[in-house]
């Protein structure tokens, strides 16, 4: 596709439309769309999904059973293991099951005491969330994943607004299916403002994205404790094989090439390296793809939200303060029932309607003190 990503170029310098160099080189039109913004010299690595083997499905349950021999002070060996799995359906040789078990370094981690299969969250419950950036490059990357499945969502950014924050979570969760019960998040000032503003444990949380993720999608928001980033270790692992497994190496290849790593092309290769690498490949802490994870935990997500507008605390304010008032004559401000953080939006608008008043009295009381004088 090297040379046809070149001819594609010149094409379009020549002045043919998109549709007709579909026709003339027999190619969709989204095909050609998608490598005009791909550099002339750019060569897209061949995509193929980790080779499922026989043993895959099994891995699970061998792991079950070396984490209960180790807990009991025995040694089983692989052909003993080997039965046992023939008893679940495995119809492979022994020789390859010994392969794969040592690819995954599984007795190996058990005399470590690490703990082969986890699953700390319940299907559905929590997604971790960061920003991994890229100054260098210009770039800062929103990452999401799912805790229970290890799904990640990458999308390449180029500034952290809390529209552009927005955007990405809507993105991650199309791409996953559904909302997560809850997130986590450590820090990011387009979340977190200040944190136990209104008792322990009440923080104030951005105003707009608040109203976004708890009001328009039923997500809650959770913090980690501050300098406790571990709470959200499986998206802080999940960053460092993002960065060295992704990140530089497409940055080198393209450097090879004499290009640069810009958002087009990072967007359009890192979407084929999660489909067909991240989350296809057999995860080391669950021994199961996440996209097979991902299957079983979709029907517990909350339905993907319609199309969010946005909505403007102090716009939102004056309507309600509005329609309270439209039948009177005087100014009055009517506060309903709510948490703590509505009250903030309030404090700018009664400001707003308090300072007319204030102006006329004191037009007023030096219109009399010119009088008298």
């Amino acid at each position: 596709m090297g040379i046809g990503i070149k001819m594609i170029h010149k094409m379009l310098k020549d002045g043919l439309s998109k549709s007709a160099i579909a026709r003339k080189l027999d190619i969709s039109r989204d095909t050609v769309a998608k490598y005009s913004k791909l550099p002339e010299g750019y060569i897209p690595v061949i995509k193929r999904e980790p080779v499922a083997t026989t043993v895959d499905s099994y891995l699970p349950a061998i792991a079950t059973m070396l984490e209960k021999a180790h807990e009991l002070g025995v040694s089983i060996p692989n052909t003993t293991i080997h039965q046992e799995i023939q008893k679940l359906g495995y119809r492979g040789s022994l020789r390859w099951m010994k392969e794969i078990v040592q690819r995954h370094q599984l007795r190996q981690k058990v005399q470590d005491e690490e703990p082969l299969v986890r699953f700390e969250t319940d299907k559905g419950q929590q997604m971790q969330v960061d920003w991994v950036e890229f100054p260098k490059d210009g770039l800062s990357a929103f990452v999401a994943k799912m805790g229970y499945s290890r799904t990640s969502y990458v999308e390449y950014v180029d500034n952290e607004r809390v529209e552009t924050l927005i955007q990405c979570h809507i993105n991650a969760f199309n791409y996953f299916g559904g909302v997560p019960q809850e997130a986590l998040y450590d820090n990011m000032k387009t979340v977190i403002i200040k944190r136990n503003a209104y008792g322990k444990g009440k923080h104030k949380f951005n105003e707009q994205f608040r109203d976004f993720a708890q009001k328009h999608c039923g997500m809650k928001l959770k913090v980690c404790k501050p300098y406790r980033a571990q709470t959200k270790g499986k998206v802080e692992r999940f960053n460092h094989y993002f960065r060295y497994s992704f990140h530089n190496m497409f940055k080198t290849r393209l450097a090879l090439m004499g290009y640069k790593m810009t958002l087009e092309n990072a967007n359009t290769e890192v979407m084929d390296w999660l489909d067909f690498t991240a989350n296809a490949r057999i995860h080391q802490t669950t021994l199961q793809k996440p996209f097979d994870l991902l299957a079983q935990e979709q029907p517990h997500l909350l339905a993907v939200p319609k199309p969010y507008y946005g909505v403007h605390p102090t716009k939102a304010v004056n309507i309600s303060v509005a329609q309270e008032n439209k039948n009177s004559n005087r100014r009055a401000i009517s506060i309903p029932l709510r948490d703590l953080q509505s009250y903030d939006a309030l404090i700018p608008v009664a400001a707003y309607m308090l300072l007319p008043s204030l102006a006329y009295v004191n037009n007023m009381h030096y219109m009399g003190s010119a009088v008298w004088q």
